[in-house]
């Protein structure tokens, strides 16, 4: 999170203001702000969508907003007062351009007189409709400001390569590069902005940080939902358009990307997308030697019965659209020369969590090969949700013996009620203009050259669709995925069950451990 110059007043103009995300998570994102004084004294929030609003409408649905879904509740009502006296209501259609002239004159009476006029839109609407909303901007005239003007835009940024790309060049007639910020909420947690420090910041950590000292890397991102209320998305998208081309590659260039020259976003985007350059293009008929496609059946969480996929309301029996994916990438430069990357992702798994796991390779033989019950190979496992932190599992001496091995963990996690929320990160960063865990253009292409190939292959049932039980870490296939290399998926979560993982790792080499 950037610094903002408080003397630098500003408009947001946020379309898709009645929507679920603006409830959930930017209304809350903007009065957590607020609370920290990041935002500077004058400053105007402005609610555009079609459904009929006043302006005292609006600000008692923020106040439920916050109430309901703000890490910080409201206890004080008249500085809560002060802050809704900055937002205001739009009944805006977006494709009636005529609509947006009140927006426009809302600007106008707000903004002061005597310094540039800045201005920020936010687009929480469909992707079909980023570029309509961008033209018509610039037809009316509010994009056409004395100070600074910049767009925000959800993904999915297009459908594929080609839709991507026609995209951009539609946005490009108003807004440049520079002025594009495409949020991939994932870049806003903190524990991800962290792996850059935790890789470069330590000496002990980036000398061994590539393929003579790492077996391998797990990056995975489970959920215990289904398709929930996005059944007419998701069963176009799937995991794989939803999830890997966008959250699981830009964890992946994270871990992977080499240090760049300076820390600032031109160098970091650059080196980013050096790694999404170096991955292995698979030819699409050996594509399924590298990925799997499951999509969950009926099963049981947490005791709980749970219908299939094809059974969830709006989702057609006959759907192949998958909700699980595990991949298996190689990245061919020097430092990663050999070293597999797994992702997975699904939903209805057991429990929902964030985390990378690196995996060390094993000791040749040596002075305690003679009794190697325990010892494991060392784990850094960087746990981004839920309760973030970094943890180290080591190998030591089991007390009482000479020989016998036990693993041990040393970690860190901050147990503050002060983290922002990843929204916070991401407004205050697009405010102050700092684009750096935003996804660039370049990184946005070279992510959907990667996906096309797997989705083709998905399509044509290159990649055949096996069933998991909800509540399940996904198809056996995807076992069979690392068990090719000798390779099993690390316990995800369970900080004890990963110690268990660990002791059991050299009796059941040949066996999976959940």
């Amino acid at each position: 999170m950037s610094i903002l110059n408080q003397s630098e007043p500003f408009t947001l103009v946020l379309f898709g203001a009645t929507g679920d995300l603006a409830k959930r998570k930017l209304f809350p994102a903007i009065y957590n702000l607020y609370l920290s004084n990041l935002l500077p004294d004058q400053f105007t929030v402005i609610g555009a969508s079609r459904t009929p609003r006043t302006n005292d409408q609006f600000r008692e649905a923020v106040h439920n907003s916050i109430q309901e879904f703000s890490r910080n509740k409201i206890h004080d009502e008249k500085k809560f007062a002060h802050f809704l006296e900055s937002f205001f209501y739009s009944s805006t259609d977006i494709n009636d351009v005529a609509t947006y002239q009140e927006i426009l004159s809302i600007c106008n009476d707000r903004e002061p007189k005597d310094i540039p006029a800045n201005r920020l839109f936010y687009l929480s609407v469909g992707p079909e409709l980023f570029g309509r909303v961008a033209t018509n901007l610039n037809q009316t005239g509010l994009t056409n400001t004395t100070g600074w003007k910049r767009l925000i835009i959800e993904k999915p940024f297009g459908y594929n390569y080609d839709s991507a790309q026609e995209l951009n060049v539609e946005i490009k007639k108003t807004f440049t590069e520079e002025e594009t910020y495409r949020i991939d909420h994932y870049l806003g947690k903190e524990m991800v902005q962290n792996i850059e420090v935790i890789r470069f910041a330590n000496a002990f950590l980036e000398p061994l940080w590539n393929h003579q000292y790492i077996e391998n890397i797990q990056i995975s991102a489970s959920e215990t939902v289904g398709v929930e209320e996005r059944s007419g998305y998701y069963d176009e998208a799937g995991a794989l358009r939803d999830m890997v081309q966008n959250h699981m590659l830009q964890l992946l260039m994270m871990v992977a990307m080499e240090p760049p020259s300076r820390f600032d976003e031109t160098s970091i985007h650059e080196e980013k997308t050096k790694v999404l350059r170096a991955i292995r293009r698979v030819p699409k008929e050996q594509m399924a030697e590298y990925v799997v496609r499951g999509q969950y059946g009926e099963g049981k969480i947490k005791g709980k019965s749970l219908p299939a996929y094809r059974q969830e309301k709006n989702i057609p029996e006959s759907s192949t659209t998958e909700t699980y994916v595990a991949l298996k990438f190689m990245i061919d430069n020097h430092r990663w020369a050999g070293v597999p990357f797994y992702i997975r992702t699904g939903k209805r798994m057991p429990m929902k969590a964030t985390e990378i796991v690196v995996q060390f390779k094993e000791l040749p033989q040596n002075l305690y090969s003679r009794d190697t019950k325990g010892l494991g190979p060392n784990l850094l496992v960087i746990r981004i949700n839920p309760n973030e932190g970094v943890h180290l599992f080591m190998n030591t001496k089991r007390p009482g013996t000479f020989q016998q091995m036990k693993p041990v963990t040393l970690h860190y996690q901050d147990e503050s009620n002060e983290i922002p929320e990843a929204y916070e990160s991401l407004i205050q960063d697009a405010i102050v203009g700092d684009r750096t865990f935003f996804t660039h253009q370049d990184e946005v292409s070279h992510a959907w050259e990667i996906t096309d190939p797997i989705y083709e292959a998905f399509q044509e049932n290159i990649v055949s669709l096996s069933s998991y039980p909800s509540g399940s870490w996904g198809p056996v296939a995807a076992d069979q995925l690392l068990a090719s290399q000798e390779d099993h998926w690390w316990a995800v979560g369970d900080l004890e069950m990963q110690l268990k993982a660990i002791y059991d790792h050299e009796k059941e080499k040949e066996g999976i451990v959940k």
